[in-house]
């Protein structure tokens, strides 16, 4: 979206290609989680956003983004997600000699399987990682009790779940299951919990493990899940725990998978090769912003640091036109 705004503000063409709905990642958050952040380090575009709390609720954020669009009137295709991008056959060849006359594919799918596609002479990917979970490999990982996601605890009153990880998403899952009247076991493969979790949800989830009313297993490893319990490995050897519900929020990763498509290479965390002072891969033309850049490093990248991005993308843009 800060991209959209710089770029109708030099009044070039663009296009926002959304996959889902406005800001699709936030409105995948839980629906009553609460930013780390203050409001005004989510601001984009110069309009302010007002809470009466610290910390804005995912909520509030959505609500904020929404008027952004509006008070740009920004052109966004919603329910379009990028299949691949890739230069087109005619001008590939042009694509190390900074000729201004190469052009993009873009291929998208609604979620009612329409094919669109599109052209263009410079693509920002600006995707993100929340929409792939990192997945385990475990077998049973695909029984429909288990989920890579966390909505919300009224589903699992009364029932016996797993959580497997040790960040926000686990701790915040943990608390609010267990408040719901859930019995809940925290499945960690460190010996503690990471430090990046919310400073207010640390101390809360360490108290609850401590006084017995959730249940934890560190230095150990899921295994093996099946239709009513899970297999895990730790320093006592294996163990069966039951399990109506089993959640792996193990964290999330970028589509490696289209960038590679698109010709953009990637060091040895998974990031994509890139100036990091233009954001433009080793494909000319190409840019990453944002969640796209952090490859498995993802902690390190936020909308507080990553919501100027797209703004200096479209200068580096406007200068080459």
């Amino acid at each position: 979206m800060s991209a959209a705004i710089a770029a109708k503000r030099r009044g070039l063409d663009y296009q926002v290609l959304e996959q889902g709905t406005l800001v699709n990642s936030i409105y995948r958050f839980p629906p009553h989680m609460i930013f780390f952040t203050t409001p005004e380090l989510l601001e984009i575009g110069g309009l302010p956003f007002v809470s009466p709390y610290e910390k804005p609720t995912r909520d509030e954020a959505l609500r904020y983004y929404r008027r952004v669009a509006d008070a740009y009137d920004l052109h966004v295709a919603f329910d379009e997600t990028v299949l691949s991008v890739a230069l087109e056959d005619d001008h590939a060849a042009s694509a190390g000699t900074g000729d201004a006359s190469r052009l993009f594919a873009i291929e998208t799918r609604s979620s009612r399987g329409v094919r669109r596609a599109r052209q263009a002479r410079h693509v920002l990917l600006a995707i993100g990682y929340f929409d792939r979970p990192n997945r385990l490999d475990v077998p049973g990982e695909d029984l429909p009790h288990v989920h890579h996601y966390y909505r919300e605890p009224h589903p699992y009153y009364r029932h016996r779940v797993v959580i497997v990880g040790g960040g926000n998403s686990a701790a915040e899952s943990a608390l609010e299951m267990f408040r719901a009247g859930a019995s809940v076991t925290l499945v960690h493969r460190w010996s503690d919990l990471k430090p990046t979790i919310k400073y207010w949800i640390r101390p809360d989830l360490e108290n609850r493990i401590k006084e017995g009313s959730i249940g934890a297993r560190f230095n150990t490893c899921l295994t093996e899940i099946r239709p009513t319990s899970v297999v895990v490995r730790g320093p006592e050897g294996p163990e069966e725990l039951a399990a109506d519900a089993v959640f792996l929020l193990v964290g999330y990763r970028a589509d490696w998978e289209l960038m590679a498509a698109a010709g953009i290479e990637m060091n040895d965390r998974r990031a994509p090769v890139h100036d990091p002072t233009t954001f433009e891969t080793n494909v000319p033309g190409l840019f990453v912003a944002g969640g796209a850049t952090a490859g498995m490093d993802t902690g390190n990248i936020f909308i507080e640091n990553g919501r100027f991005q797209g703004e200096k993308i479209v200068e580096v843009i406007t200068a080459r036109l």
